[in-house]
């Protein structure tokens, strides 16, 4: 299959997954002993005996991948190509292109930020979901919560901003009433915009995250689920705030976001299917 030229070779793959899952120096990933011997592809550790590969014990074993496709892939969803350009490029079926997104997805770090100074806050419906967002002004901080109903009420917007919003930080919204008495509650200085007298200022960069939010959704997946939508938004929320520092967006992926819990040995994590 056609490489593009911003796929690595396999081994430059193998030496940043390498790095970013044992570091300097490979480590047994039951032990932790450093007394590893290396054959082939493998390794064996010399205190407990165990085997392992370099994939071996993340959530990525048993991949089916070659390594630059695996890369090609993980390229694609970072950089937001649509599920079916991804199919047409790699020759692969719908359902291993969305398998590998949400794998993705699901091995996101989760970010939890306090916002503080100025936020800007609203919320938006689905069928039976509903979304709170908010965001500190002339950042990239954002924080977020998906509720399992289709409204909103003054109990889930104080919740959501004792949880988030740092006290005395000034807290712009529209006019609707579940943030009217949001003061009393939580130590805010709130100021609020009349959106049927054309008042959008104070809620401009909130608006247009969900626009962007919206438009990334239809883009990249074509539509959404109640089930998956948590996902999507999680997926695009958590992208926003670290997308100044990609100056070499996949490399540094894989160092913040993918590999962050390649090192971690648990049982329990996700296995990849034989797609």
């Amino acid at each position: 299959m056609y490489i593009l030229k911003q796929i690595p070779s396999e081994a430059k793959i193998k030496k940043q997954l390498r790095k970013a899952i044992f570091g300097k120096n490979i480590f047994c990933p039951v032990c932790r002993s450093q007394r590893v011997i290396c054959y082939e592809s493998r390794y064996r550790c010399r205190k407990c005996r165990l085997k392992f590969s370099l994939l071996s014990h993340t959530w990525l074993s048993g991949m089916k991948l070659s390594f630059q496709n695996f890369y090609l892939i993980l390229w694609c969803w970072q950089n937001k190509v649509p599920v079916m350009q991804t199919m047409n490029l790699m020759h692969l079926s719908e359902k291993a292109v969305r398998h590998w997104f949400d794998l993705f997805r699901s091995n996101l770090p989760d970010l939890s930020l306090i916002l503080e100074k100025k936020v800007q806050m609203d919320e938006a419906y689905s069928k039976d979901r509903s979304i709170l967002l908010a965001k500190q002004i002339g950042t990239r901080n954002l924080a977020w919560e998906i509720l399992l109903k289709n409204s909103v009420d003054q109990h889930d917007a104080v919740n959501f901003m004792i949880q988030y919003i740092k006290p005395r930080t000034r807290f712009q919204t529209d006019g609707a009433m579940i943030y009217k008495n949001g003061k009393k509650y939580w130590m805010l200085r709130h100021k609020s915009d009349n959106h049927s007298k054309w008042e959008f200022s104070l809620t401009s960069e909130i608006e247009g995250m969900f626009g962007n939010m919206r438009t990334f959704i239809r883009r990249m997946y074509h539509h959404s689920t109640p089930e998956k939508l948590p996902e999507y938004v999680r997926n695009s929320a958590s992208d926003f705030p670290y997308r100044k520092y990609l100056k070499h967006p996949i490399v540094t992926w894989l160092k913040r976001y993918l590999l962050y819990q390649l090192g971690r040995y648990a049982l329990g994590t996700p296995r990849c299917q034989a797609l």
